[in-house]
């Protein structure tokens, strides 16, 4: 098959999909939920699917995380304490991947989804309605907190991957206590970071299709324009709906992978 072009249809459906999944990520995480299965869809095997993936959720990335950190909701040295040691946390999570089972991870993360779940839908809205709430210490202790967060992350998205983002917004919104506004953009940063250095390595070793990954990755920078937008203005009213959709497609994906 010659992957520089698609049929219509197939291309139609991917750039919708891709497009849903920029709007829901650019709010709440997890967008990669919907773009891969996208891919597969449209027939890509599957590195030519990761690879072309992370073209077009790299341009959305950007996209939003500069419109979070032009208004303001992103807390950027807590963002990049983070991105720092997510890579070095990626790496060691892809190498006990290659040696562990990853069956233990599934229960684990089934057992937290419901609580993560919980935990957030569960506040009151009026605990977030400042959007610009903030920690008050920002001593060793809360750095070496956002960065350790940033290891685990990195080794989760090394070692399993899915919902990576919506993880990193729910540890920086309920372990490092800022809104659900702020916690959301420094999440972008985070995740531009992987997105970045996982479209490099694809770009090396040639898998990626360009042409059908750019209109794609076009209709992901409108998805994540409305939905960044969305985030910006609504707060909790939007960002809470849209975690606990992703949350239940997470919690989905993970119980089909552990029953097949």
């Amino acid at each position: 098959m010659d992957w520089t072009t698609l049929p219509p249809l197939s291309l139609v459906l991917l750039c919708v999909l891709v497009f849903l999944a920029g709007f829901v990520d650019s709010i709440a995480g997890g967008g990669g939920l919907l773009s891969i299965p996208a891919y597969l869809m449209a027939g890509f095997p599957p590195h030519l699917a990761a690879g072309t993936n992370k073209l077009s959720a790299s341009m959305g990335t950007t996209i939003s995380t500069i419109r979070y950190f032009r208004h303001g909701r992103v807390h950027l040295v807590a963002a990049l304490a983070s991105a720092a040691l997510a890579f070095p946390g990626s790496a060691l999570g892809s190498r006990a991947a290659l040696a562990l089972p990853s069956e233990g991870f599934r229960v684990a993360i089934l057992v937290l989804i419901p609580v993560a779940a919980a935990l957030v839908l569960t506040r009151p809205n009026g605990a977030d309605a400042d959007d610009r709430r903030e920690p008050t210490r920002h001593g060793f202790a809360f750095w070496a907190i956002a960065g350790l967060i940033g290891f685990a992350i990195g080794f989760y998205d090394g070692f399993f991957g899915p919902g990576t983002g919506t993880f990193v917004m729910l540890l920086h919104h309920l372990v490092l206590g800022f809104g659900l506004r702020t916690a959301s953009g420094n999440a972008r940063v985070v995740n531009l970071s992987s997105n970045y250095a996982a479209f490099l390595v694809f770009l090396f070793a040639g898998q990626i299709v360009w042409v059908p990954g750019l209109a794609a990755g076009l209709c992901g920078i409108a998805g994540n324009w409305l939905g960044s937008g969305l985030a910006i203005r609504k707060g909790s009213r939007i960002i809470k709906p849209a975690f606990a959709a992703v949350l239940a497609l997470l919690f989905a994906k993970v119980l089909y992978d552990a029953l097949a």
